[in-house]
C-alpha cells in the first residue's frame, strides 16, 4: 500500500499513528522537524503526507511545507493536523492546497477513513492525468521481413543511450510505435511516457499544454513536459509545431528547464526527446517554417520506419494478429485468413500502412458473414472486381493493346508484385508461381526483371527494356 509521511514534534504521537497505519497495511516514515521533513520528500516522494501544524525547533511551520509541497508536487494529498486547531487554520490550510484537517486528539477511526478517501482521490487523479497524457502499454513489434529485423536492429542500438532520435516515414507506418519499443527497452522504462501531439495541439494552448501554469487561483498545473520528467517526452509530427514554441523546446534541449506560464521560478527536468514527422523537415528548415537548429538537435539518430509496402511478407503476420487482438479487445468473431485472402492482401496498396491493414481486419470482422475462414472474395480490392466471378476487369491502357504486348506487361508487373511480396526470394516466388526456378529466371531475363538487394531491401524492379 502507500508510504505514509508523518511530521509531528511530538515522538509518541508520530509513532503511535506510524504503528496504527502500519497495522493497516501502509508503509510509514517520521520526522520530527521541517528541515527531516523536507529531507524525506526530496530523497523520495510520499503517497501522502500527515502533517503536523506547529513544529517545533523547526525553520518551517506546516503551513509553509503545505505550500512547497503544493507548489511542487501537487499530486501529493496532505492531511494537516494540530492540537490548536480553530476555524481560521482550517480555512488557512484548505485554501493552500490540504486535502482535510483534523483537530487533536482526533479518533483514529476517523483519519484512516480520511487517509484512504485521500489516497482514492489522488490514485483518481493519476490515472486521469495518465489517460491524458496517452499513456498505455507498448504496442508489438511484429515483423520476420529482412526489412523488419533491420529496422529494429537499428532501433536496438540506440535503446540504452539518451540519444535524441528522429523517427521518420509515412503516415501510419508505426513511428509511435517505435518510440514506444524505444522506452520500453531503455534504462527509462519504468519512468513516463508521454506523448505530445503537436498537431492536435492548438498554438495559442502550446506553452501552457508543454510548460503548465502557476495561477494564484489554481495553483500550480503541471504541463506535459514536467509530467515526462526522469522519462520520455515523444513530439508526435513535431513540424507542426509553433514557431515560437520551436524557439522555447529548444532552449529546454539545451537546459534541462524551463518556467511555467505564469511562473517566475526555474523547473529542472531529466527528459530523454524522441520526435517524428511525415514531412521534409530540411526543406521546411530552408523555408523558414521550422528552426534549423532545433531540426539537428532533434535529429542526432534519424530511423526511418519502412511502410508496410516495404515489408509484405509481415502482412500476413501482422492481419492475424490484429485479427486475435479485435477479437479479445472488441468480442468480435475470432476468424483466420484463408491463403487466397493471405495472398491478396499482399498485393494490396497500403498508403496508410499498418494502421490501414488493422481498420480493414477490423471491417471485414464487422461487416464480413459467417465466422469461417475470410477469403478474398470478403477484401475490397475484389469486391470493386464487380459480381461476375472469375473475371478481371481490365485497365484502360491494357485493353487496348495487342494480345502479346498486354501478356507481357501482365507477367512483368504479375511477377514483379509476386517478387516483392516474397521479399526477394526467388525459389518462395517459383513455388507459388508454379515455375522451375530456372524458368523463372530466364523469364525475368526475357522481361527485363532484375532482383537483389536495392536500398537495403531485396525485391526486383525493371531496367532497362524488355528484350
Amino acid at each position: 500500500m502507500g508510504d505514509i509521511l508523518i511530521t509531528d514534534d511530538e515522538r509518541d504521537i508520530r509513532e503511535l499513528i506510524s504503528d496504527i497505519l502500519k497495522d493497516e497495511g501502509f508503509s510509514t516514515r517520521l520526522a520530527g522537524t521541517s528541515e527531516q521533513c523536507m529531507a524525506e520528500i526530496a530523497r523520495d516522494v510520499p503517497s501522502l503526507m500527515i502533517l503536523d501544524i506547529w513544529l517545533k525547533d523547526s525553520r518551517m511551520d506546516g503551513i509553509d511545507i503545505l505550500k512547497h509541497v503544493k507548489r511542487e508536487h501537487p499530486e501529493v494529498p496532505i492531511i494537516i493536523i494540530s492540537g490548536h486547531g480553530n476555524i481560521e487554520i482550517a480555512v488557512a490550510a484548505i485554501k493552500q492546497g490540504a486535502y482535510d484537517f483534523i483537530e487533536k486528539p482526533f479518533n483514529i477511526d476517523q483519519l484512516l477513513v480520511v487517509i484512504r478517501r485521500a489516497m482514492e482521490a489522488s490514485e483518481l487523479r493519476r490515472e486521469n492525468a495518465a489517460l491524458k497524457r496517452g499513456d498505455h502499454p507498448p504496442a508489438e513489434m511484429m515483423g520476420e521481413s529482412a526489412v523488419f529485423r533491420a529496422f529494429v536492429g537499428q532501433l536496438d542500438k540506440v535503446v540504452k543511450s539518451n540519444a535524441r532520435i528522429m523517427l521518420t516515414g509515412q503516415s501510419g507506418a508505426g513511428k509511435e510505435t517505435a518510440a514506444r519499443y524505444i522506452h520500453a527497452n531503455s534504462t527509462r522504462a519504468d519512468a513516463p511516457f508521454v506523448t505530445v501531439n503537436s498537431a492536435s495541439i492548438a498554438p495559442e494552448h502550446m506553452e501552457e499544454v508543454l510548460f503548465g501554469r502557476e495561477s494564484p487561483g489554481r495553483g500550480v498545473e503541471k504541463g506535459l513536459l514536467e509530467q515526462a520528467n526522469g522519462g520520455v517526452v515523444y513530439f508526435d509530427e513535431v513540424a507542426d509545431m509553433p514557431l515560437g514554441t520551436q524557439s522555447k523546446i529548444l532552449r529546454v534541449l539545451v537546459d534541462q528547464s524551463f518556467q511555467r506560464v505564469g511562473g517566475s521560478d526555474k523547473v529542472q527536468v531529466d527528459l530523454r526527446v524522441l520526435s517524428s514527422t511525415t514531412r521534409d523537415l530540411p526543406a521546411l528548415a530552408r523555408d523558414g517554417l521550422f528552426r534549423t537548429e532545433l531540426y539537428h538537435r532533434l535529429n542526432v539518430v534519424p530511423i526511418e520506419v519502412p511502410g508496410l509496402e516495404e515489408r509484405r511478407e509481415d502482412i500476413p503476420l501482422l492481419a492475424d494478429h490484429f485479427l486475435a487482438e479485435l477479437n479479445r479487445s472488441q468480442g468480435l468473431p475470432l476468424r483466420t485468413l484463408a491463403e487466397d485472402a493471405r495472398a491478396m492482401l499482399q498485393t494490396m496498396l497500403w498508403p496508410g500502412n499498418v494502421r490501414q491493414l488493422r481498420n480493414l481486419m477490423e471491417r471485414v470482422l464487422i461487416l464480413g458473414e459467417g465466422s469461417g475462414e475470410i477469403t478474398a472474395r470478403e477484401l475490397p480490392a475484389s469486391e470493386e472486381a464487380g459480381p461476375d466471378e472469375g473475371r478481371v476487369v481490365l485497365s484502360g491502357g491494357l485493353a487496348t493493346l495487342p494480345l502479346r504486348e498486354a501478356r507481357e506487361l501482365f507477367e512483368r508487373e504479375y511477377l514483379l508484385t509476386q517478387i516483392n511480396r516474397f521479399g526477394g526470394n526467388i525459389s518462395r516466388t517459383a513455388s507459388f508461381v508454379g515455375m522451375e526456378r530456372s524458368a523463372l529466371h530466364r523469364k525475368l531475363k526475357s522481361l527485363g526483371v532484375v532482383t537483389g538487394a536495392k536500398g537495403g531491401t531485396r525485391g526486383a524492379w525493371i531496367e532497362g527494356p524488355a528484350e
